[in-house]
């Protein structure tokens, strides 16, 4: 069953353009062919990665982290509550005046230290701003690293300056070693973003970027398959040369250097519309929606690339909207504030009004402590007999 399953799934007309075998692509010559089998390695690379990850955020981030002003946070503990609790989880985060009433009869507590109670066990699962930027530092660095060795491999290919030279010749084209180390360390990569993303902060974009991630490693582990290596490399660097610029923005956002923050997120946000807004569509798509028909007859996996490019271009499309929300708000109000990260702005709303009502409570404890010592020391100056009034 299963190897009747295996040989309908790598059946030629699927796969590659008519005429054309799986012998054809065999090695010979010393020349080295794109194999499947070769994308096995990409998950041990991927737990490799998170491994690297955990030092780099130990060693490395968290330090840097400090020397920018980034500090650890203390979380003030809240008394346990067994019925708050269990309403916390159970019912809502958020509960209603009514509700509150009911639980501070319930736990024999005053509405305001049940409202405080759930203020602070909300602020409990708020992200501190360490975790934050070790892995947007993290993100960074690879990208950067990425987005080097990408340059490094493709500034001398002639496909990079014409695009019918991503055709010719397919899909009788070599496998050269850079191009198979820069497809299996980016699809490691994404591999080992999927399976850190329980771990990771979630954002109001986390089915988005779930279907990001699954993409992008579906149309890599596709485009290899069948070979399109030449496109593939092509998708890889535009999206990666934007990233760079998002990463090292957050990366001062979480620092406070709201300056430097914004004029990189201003260079990010021109880097994100040229590359994947203008060059994406108008040149990549293109390259591989037309020219192709040019060379060969439409064929399957060529339809089912472009569907899959096409899906990454509303994706594309949808982060781009979030991008002009952010641009608006730093015109109209000079702060540039993560629009997916509504809920992360109440947490922080509500931990600065906890602040306030300690440090309103702690005022009136001096105020009255001092009422007490003045009386104190002027009890001498009360007539006799008159104590008591």
């Amino acid at each position: 069953m299963f190897q009747m399953f295996k040989d309908w799934f790598w059946l030629e007309r699927f796969w590659l353009p008519p005429t054309i075998k799986w012998s054809d692509l065999e090695d010979h010559d010393g020349l080295v062919f794109v194999k499947p089998s070769h994308l096995y390695m990409t998950i041990p690379y991927a737990f490799g990665l998170i491994i690297i990850r955990h030092f780099f955020e130990k060693f490395i981030a968290s330090p840097l982290a400090k020397t920018i002003g980034i500090k650890e946070e203390i979380r003030k503990k809240i008394t346990p509550n067994t019925v708050l609790e269990h309403f916390f989880k159970h019912s809502t985060r958020k509960p209603s005046q009514t509700d509150i009433y009911g639980l501070a009869k319930k736990c024999n507590l005053t509405e305001r230290q049940v409202e405080r109670w759930f203020r602070s066990r909300r602020n409990q699962d708020r992200p501190c701003r360490m975790k934050k930027f070790q892995e947007a530092c993290w993100r960074f660095t690879f990208y950067l690293m990425i987005t080097i060795a990408g340059i490094a491999f493709l500034y001398d290919k002639p496909w990079v300056y014409d695009l019918w030279e991503v055709w010719n010749g397919y899909p009788r084209q070599p496998l050269l070693p850079s191009q198979y180390w820069y497809y299996i360390l980016e699809m490691s990569f994404y591999w080992s973003l999927l399976f850190s993303l329980g771990s990771d902060i979630k954002r109001k974009d986390f089915l988005a970027h779930v279907i990001h991630h699954l993409a992008a490693v579906s149309l890599m582990s596709f485009s290899w398959c069948a070979n399109y290596i030449r496109s593939g490399t092509l998708v890889m660097i535009l999206h990666d040369v934007a990233d760079i610029w998002l990463e090292s923005a957050k990366m001062f956002s979480y620092a406070g250097w709201k300056q430097t923050c914004n004029t990189l997120f201003f260079i990010f946000s021109i880097i994100f519309f040229i590359s994947r807004l203008i060059i994406f569509p108008f040149w990549i798509l293109y390259c591989t929606l037309i020219l192709p028909l040019q060379y060969l007859e439409p064929f399957f996996s060529c339809i089912f690339l472009n569907l899959q490019l096409m899906v990454l271009q509303v994706l594309n499309l949808y982060w781009g909207y979030f991008i002009l929300k952010m641009l608006k708000r730093c015109i109209f109000t000079k702060n540039i504030q993560d629009v997916r990260s509504d809920d992360e702005d109440e947490y922080e709303e509500e931990e600065v009004e906890e602040e306030e009502e300690e440090k309103e409570e702690a005022t009136k404890g001096k105020e009255t402590d001092s009422l007490k010592n003045s009386l104190g020391a002027n009890r001498h100056l009360i007539p006799n007999g008159q104590h008591g009034c």
